[in-house]
């Protein structure tokens, strides 16, 4: 049903539970055709406006139209407005068909409606699987189709993209442009500010209950503008010649950059070079959503610091960084080489001046081998692992001076004694057993004879 204009109006919108304000006096306007982001820190009120708004909540002041009415005014509410503020208001034992089958009856449209919100939200495979055993991402998808049921004018989606993969994101975010580019209206509620700036045309942002800024994307990146970020050799210096160039809206950041804006990083590095201020990096900030998002609501509810902390003076980082080349073993790089103390411009590195092969020779010489290095050491077609290290040392078995004896002692045995060890038997055969069953001398013999005589009498 498309007979209405599709817009929201809002206005003067305010809701008080007891002592607490949770929406002051809100006011702003959702046009169709478009997407638009209602975004805000947590508490900012805007569940309770989209409550309001789909008549939830009844308002302390003020108005939430859709289409010039409210939303209890509306002749058959689900095929104007498609909502979704939670995913989970499924029976978990229901099928995802069934589950949309319910309200489809509610809203009259017919059941073959069902399937075909399921195909497009990616659901179709899932059709008759209970909804208990969805995923978070499914649940949100299937609450999505939900809405999609009425073939509505509006949308109105709090977090859409909740439990969603980057897949199922990347195809929101261009089901939500195609749906408003057909003139429909979507309003969405989310957290993911790089996401909804890749989405949305227009921005209502909130704060403490009332609105911070409401209309175009483009025109509140427009207000501000982009800055540089300098980090130069010498900052005094550089702010000098800057303001002498006409810049002045330069300041320094926590981490002793210079924030240069109204300028591109050409023309400062243009003045740093001038001055003869050397520059170690340079890079453009572009204004995000992020950015003004904090900005514009800066201050709700910002944590308390850690105990015992103590923030640094003002200049920290710049007198930081002034000292630095003072440490020890700290180089000053040339301009443009990136300031890595003591690496690798160090004596003892090879090829560096001051190596020693002798000195680093000893410190790679494994223990019991020679402390000098054979002739030819890093030498072209040297392999100190072949001929220094595997080389046989004096002494080693099979080389000449190798003396058996010495090196049995040195392995930690001693020369056995008489005491430790019983003399040697001065015959070989053990003495005659004194047992009635043994064989008596020779008896080997006369029994090989006695068996040939058994033999010839048989």
């Amino acid at each position: 049903m498309h007979d209405g204009s599709g817009r929201i109006v809002v206005q003067g919108l305010t809701k008080q539970f007891g002592p607490v304000a949770a929406v002051q006096n809100l006011s702003f306007t959702v046009e169709p055709g478009s997407v638009t982001g209602f975004l805000g820190p947590n508490g900012a009120g805007k569940t309770t406006t989209l409550r309001m708004l789909l008549g939830l909540v009844t308002p302390t002041a003020g108005t939430a139209l859709i289409n010039g009415r409210p939303f209890t005014e509306l002749g058959n509410p689900g095929r104007v407005v498609g909502a979704v503020l939670e995913a989970q208001g499924v029976h978990p034992s229901r099928t995802a068909r069934n589950h949309l089958r319910v309200y489809a009856a509610a809203m009259g449209v017919p059941d073959q409606r069902a399937d075909q919100v399921l195909q497009l939200v990616g659901l179709g495979a899932a059709a008759d699987r209970k909804a208990g055993g969805f995923s978070l991402g499914m649940k949100q998808r299937l609450a999505l189709a939900t809405a999609l049921l009425g073939d509505p004018q509006i949308l109105v989606l709090d977090e859409p993209a909740n439990g969603l993969d980057p897949e199922g994101i990347a195809w929101l975010r261009q089901f939500l442009q195609s749906y408003a580019r057909s003139g429909r209206t979507v309003l969405i509620s989310s957290h993911l500010l790089a996401e909804v700036e890749q989405t949305v045309d227009q921005v209502v942002i909130v704060s403490r209950g009332q609105t911070m800024y409401y209309g175009s994307l483009d025109q509140l990146r427009g207000s501000q503008q982009n800055r540089v970020l300098v980090q130069p050799s010498d900052p005094a210096q550089l702010v000098a010649a800057l303001q002498a160039d006409g810049l002045s809206a330069i300041e320094q950041t926590p981490d002793g950059r210079i924030a240069v804006s109204g300028a591109e990083p050409k023309h400062i590095a243009d003045v740093a070079l001038k001055a003869g201020v050397s520059v170690y990096g340079i890079q453009e900030e572009r204004v995000d959503l992020e950015r003004l998002f904090f900005q514009l609501t800066s201050g709700q509810y910002t944590g308390a610091p850690m105990p015992g902390y103590q923030p640094p003076p003002p200049g920290f980082a710049q007198a930081y960084q002034q000292q630095a080349p003072q440490q020890t073993g700290y180089h000053t790089p040339p301009p443009g080489y990136p300031a890595q103390p003591g690496y690798p411009q160090q004596p003892g590195h090879q090829g560096q001046p001051g190596y020693d092969p002798q000195q680093a020779y000893q410190q790679q010489a494994p223990q019991g081998y020679p402390q000098q290095p054979p002739q030819g050491y890093q030498q072209q077609g040297f392999d100190p692992q072949q001929q220094a290290y595997q080389q046989p040392q004096p002494g080693y078995q099979g080389q000449p001076g190798y003396d058996p004896q010495q090196a049995y002692q040195q392995q930690g045995y001693q020369q056995p004694t008489s005491g430790q060890f019983p003399a040697a038997p001065d015959h070989q055969a053990p003495p005659t057993p004194d047992s009635p069953y043994a064989p008596p001398p020779g008896g080997n013999q006369q029994g090989q004879q006695g068996q040939s005589g058994l033999g010839g009498g048989a």
